[in-house]
């Protein structure tokens, strides 16, 4: 392990420390109760609205519809957490670290309803007449104490922008290369550069040029990748029970478990609560103040009715999309083989879980895997980019050469080991 990964593990064995996710679950346990369980009891209306006519209309001021909110929020969240964090969870945390990242979605989505409605009651306009707002804005402008507000938003702005090149550009780069060189056998350079031509021409064009691709993408890939762990779990039906059962019994239990990035792992209580909950929290980033930012351009006259729409992400990230994930992966084996990590153990799982040659079902998964991480690139850039103008007061120069460093950032994650990214 070289320094630079040594340095990065350490960090990141702290920051997903016990004290983090008791915050982070803890926090979604305490407005889950607050609330008297307000999302969880509108959380099927909410589904029923999200696809129906009135989400995609105007009703109020903003720059896009309460959908396209949604679904920039969902491309920035839908990406390789739900195929390769899923993947490494269940390899170092056992198959029951499912379990945990249903746990904390479900409390996630309390947060994430409390966020979003937050950043649609104290977003602001700028001088472009663009619709601003997120954690920066309710930190600044909900807190009684201005001057802690004040510290504390720009505090946000601060670490959204460097978490924007982890979690919102080389983790996705990196996934993103990773997968089709070794698909195509094409060398990372290739692959880098089409995908920096691609993320430029998107990008360029600001909230609702991003909007309008994930609008299209997010939904399409969804259905598909859906479609495709649907099929894994009905051809696999007969390792159903002991794959339920393998995964509850590992959830609170212990039991010990090899291979992965780490060498051999104990997947105790602890272990699996500790991976299931991080990755989950990537996946659906509830708590992480990133999908508000989106939901505060949504047209809409009632911050509250853009919390009930942004809150059903989670759900879809999470206990749809990564138990398609987490499901093939049990019911195939593939956590357990050896030698295998990221996006190789799920690819694995789908050549081994559908009815057709190997080559094609790892193309299947690499198509959704790409779309998905492209998608994430996009979203997080407007994250950055919203942060970067609240820092700058909107400065057009400053802002136009970070987004052509970010467009360029993203042909540095391929080069970057798949453990120091993760």
């Amino acid at each position: 392990m070289d320094k630079f990964t040594e340095i990065v593990t350490k960090v990141n064995d702290f920051v997903w420390g016990p004290v983090m996710l008791v915050f982070l679950v803890g926090t979604g346990i305490f407005l889950t109760l607050r609330l008297r369980f307000l999302p969880w009891r509108n959380l099927g209306s909410s589904l029923k609205k999200l696809f129906s006519k009135e989400s995609r209309k105007k009703d109020g001021e903003g720059d896009i519809s309460p959908f396209s909110a949604l679904m920039t929020a969902l491309a920035a969240t839908v990406g390789t957490g739900n195929i390769v964090g899923v993947a490494t969870a269940m390899v170092l945390g056992g198959p029951g670290a499912l379990v945990w990242m249903w746990i904390s979605a479900a409390f996630g989505i309390s947060t994430k309803y409390a966020e979003c409605a937050l950043a649609g009651k104290y977003r602001r306009v700028n001088e472009k007449g663009e619709m601003c707002g997120g954690p920066m804005y309710t930190l600044k402008y909900g807190l009684k104490n201005k001057k802690l507000g004040s510290f504390l938003a720009v505090m946000f702005a601060i670490f959204t922008l460097m978490a924007s090149f982890g979690i919102g550009n080389s983790a996705q780069g990196n996934s993103i290369t990773t997968a089709v060189s070794s698909t195509f056998n094409v060398p990372k350079w290739i692959v880098g550069i089409i995908l920096v031509i691609c993320v430029g021409a998107v990008v360029i064009g600001g909230i609702k040029s991003i909007s309008k691709v994930s609008s299209v993408l997010v939904p399409a890939m969804a259905v598909f990748y859906m479609i495709a762990g649907i099929l894994v779990v009905c051809i696999n039906y007969k390792n159903v029970p002991s794959g339920i059962a393998n995964i509850f019994s590992m959830a609170f239990g212990a039991k010990p478990i090899a291979g992965g990035l780490v060498g051999t792992v104990t997947a105790s209580m602890m272990n699996s609560m500790r991976y299931g909950i991080a990755r989950g929290v990537f996946s659906n980033e509830a708590g992480l103040g990133s999908a508000p930012i989106a939901a505060a351009a949504a047209q809409t006259k009632e911050p509250v009715r853009q919390g009930l729409v942004s809150m059903t992400g989670t759900f879809i990230d999470t206990i749809v999309i990564c138990t398609m994930t987490g499901l093939s992966i049990v019911l195939t084996g593939a956590w357990q083989v050896e030698g295998l990590e990221g996006v190789q153990v799920t690819t694995y799982a789908f050549q081994h879980g559908l009815p057709i040659p190997g080559q094609i079902s790892a193309f299947v998964l690499m198509i959704c895997l790409v779309f998905f991480a492209f998608t994430t690139i996009l979203g997080w850039d407007y994250y950055s980019e919203r942060c970067l103008e609240y820092l700058t007061n909107g400065h057009k120069k400053t802002i136009l050469t970070y987004r052509w460093l970010y467009i360029l950032a993203v042909f540095i994650g391929p080069y970057m080991t798949v453990s120091a990214v993760w």
